[in-house]
């Protein structure tokens, strides 16, 4: 019995892709590395990352973070940790362009307006923050709310949960590139609250100040830390944090 005849993957005859080795449709490219899905999280409990991620805290310990003093001190419990009024905390691992995902949720008592109600921010590189606030019936300053790019820009929509909820973050980060002092591309972010796409490939101004305008005053590292931001000790709560380098697919 003849053995069946196996189809071909794809073309040899094909034109080539503009500044590619590969043609239209090559059999030869490389196939993408698979990639396990993670899971969704619910109210009660966090999903699973995907099978590729780094695990910067999966709610056990602060062992992969660290604080002013050389030890991360938030509290640790039930699978999340809280913002105590130890200082800021950010991870010993840096990083650069990243796929990162958080949650986050605000104290369910509620305390204070504006920016005293459950304020915290997760600062990229350790320089670049994305706002954490109470922002659910509490006016503030649009470029202080809720998944703004502090300072810079208001989220497109507010798209908050009831304080004491589990809320998510979903981040996509270009980080700069200088040539010496020059800056050749600024940062970039496209970041996703609940689900809702609240900045999409917006670029960045500048590392994040208060009161004054962002600007590339100097150049950087191409890596840095996540940091979390303790914010006069508001408890806000943080779990399931991790990320994914962003590469080519054919990238090693």
């Amino acid at each position: 019995m003849a053995s069946e005849k196996t189809a071909p993957l794809g073309y040899d005859d094909t034109p080539f892709l503009p500044n590619s080795p590969w043609r239209v449709h090559d059999g030869r490219r490389p196939q993408p590395r698979i990639v396990t899905p993670g899971t969704p999280s619910t109210q009660e409990k966090p999903g699973l990352p995907p099978s590729d991620a780094v695990i910067l805290f999966d709610g056990r310990d602060l062992s992969r973070w660290k604080g002013r003093d050389g030890k991360a001190r938030w509290l640790v419990q039930d699978g999340y940790m809280e913002v105590n009024g130890t200082g800021n905390i950010e991870t010993i691992e840096h990083f650069g362009d990243c796929q990162l995902h958080l949650e986050w949720a605000a104290p369910a008592e509620i305390k204070g307006s504006s920016q005293g109600r459950g304020n915290s921010g997760v600062f990229l590189m350790g320089r670049y923050e994305i706002q954490v606030l109470d922002g659910y019936n509490n006016p503030t300053y649009a470029d202080g709310m809720t998944a703004a790019i502090y300072g810079q820009y208001p989220p497109l929509v507010n798209a908050c949960r009831k304080p004491g909820e589990w809320q998510t973050y979903d981040i996509f980060f270009v980080a700069p590139r200088f040539e010496g002092d020059k800056l050749i591309s600024p940062a970039y972010v496209t970041v996703v609250h609940n689900g809702v796409l609240v900045h999409h490939h917006q670029a960045i101004m500048g590392p994040t100040g208060h009161r004054r305008l962002a600007s590339y005053s100097e150049p950087h590292p191409p890596t840095g830390p996540l940091m979390l931001q303790d914010h006069g000790g508001d408890k806000v709560r943080y779990r399931n944090i991790w990320y994914r380098p962003l590469k080519g697919y054919d990238e090693a």
